[in-house]
């Protein structure tokens, strides 16, 4: 039996430093996302969009950029991942910028709590999201959801799965990083969090940075896939507020999500910070459901 997919939208740009994420769950529909899953057999919901506070685009208090009505969207996503994971489904958030990952990443690690299973993450960035208000000048909330994942953040947001942490820093890879603060850096040092950054791709390659990213999982672990698009080198996805030079080119991108599929145990995914006011004839939302399909185990040839 084909498990279903949800797609929930989450049209916010709440937690970004740029306006036009809000519009990524359209553009991704229009790209095609729904029909391209289902041309692979695949069962497909679409959940339509989540709704939650407007955009007020107001300078950071105490360190947070609209933590109120960031909150608040993280709380609709929670709920709306939790409830497709408890009836079996396999959910695809379609946002909205990353600081929705609380609320995604926090509802699949409740579910793995309640159905006793281990819990894999891989951020696909390239930032490693572990700021604080303390570290980050910008309050832009879309810069922490890793730090507040692992505990470090207002009480609002680390406490919206219920348990505190939400995850520990060891279930989660990093891959592809290549733009983190100073600050941040020891951080990130000091909390042992795992990072394939860009250096490690150029030197190893993308097949063994994706070997040691899954390696250790089993038939009990849930693996899930926080996919931010400002990854991708941005000449092949200028489609996103945060660019940085020198991501995955298309082949190295296309190899990291067939060896995901290939693992068999992608069980729930994030497509984050798909910016089309910033995108070129939709381009970059088409590069995402093409890798989405990679992802969901479309190749060249048959495989076993």
């Amino acid at each position: 039996m084909t498990q279903a997919i949800s797609l929930i939208g989450a049209p916010t740009d709440i937690g970004a430093g740029a306006r036009g994420a809000s519009m990524g769950p359209e553009a991704l529909r229009v790209a095609g996302l729904q029909a391209a899953l289902e041309a692979h057999g695949l069962k497909v919901h679409d959940r339509g969009n989540l709704a939650g506070p407007a955009n007020p685009w107001l300078p950071p208090v105490d360190g947070y950029r609209h933590l109120a009505e960031v909150v608040a969207w993280n709380e609709a996503v929670h709920a709306a991942m939790h409830a497709e994971l408890s009836a079996g489904h396999l959910p695809i958030l379609l946002g909205g910028d990353h600081c929705l990952g609380i609320g995604s990443i926090s509802a699949v690690a409740r579910h793995c709590r309640e159905a006793g299973k281990k819990l894999r993450v891989l951020w696909l960035d390239a930032h490693a999201d572990f700021n604080t208000s303390v570290l980050t000048p910008s309050g832009n909330i879309h810069g922490m959801p890793v730090a507040c994942l692992c505990g470090h953040g207002p009480q609002a947001l680390i406490e919206i799965g219920g348990t505190v942490p939400a995850i520990s820093p060891k279930v989660v890879r990093q891959i592809g990083i290549r733009s983190v603060d100073p600050g941040e850096k020891r951080f990130v040092h000091q909390v042992g969090l795992e990072v394939f950054d860009m250096r490690y791709i150029d030197e190893m390659g993308m097949r063994h940075t994706m070997e040691l990213a899954l390696a250790t999982m089993d038939a009990n672990t849930h693996l899930h896939v926080s996919f931010d698009v400002d990854f991708l080198e941005p000449d092949i996805a200028p489609g996103v507020g945060t660019t940085v030079p020198g991501g995955p080119t298309y082949r190295e991108a296309q190899l990291c999500m067939e060896m995901i599929a290939d693992s068999g145990r992608l069980a729930s995914l994030d497509v984050m910070e798909l910016n089309p006011a910033l995108d070129i004839r939709n381009k970059t939302a088409m590069l995402a459901v093409d890798l989405i399909e990679s992802l969901f185990g479309k190749s060249t040839l048959m495989r076993n």
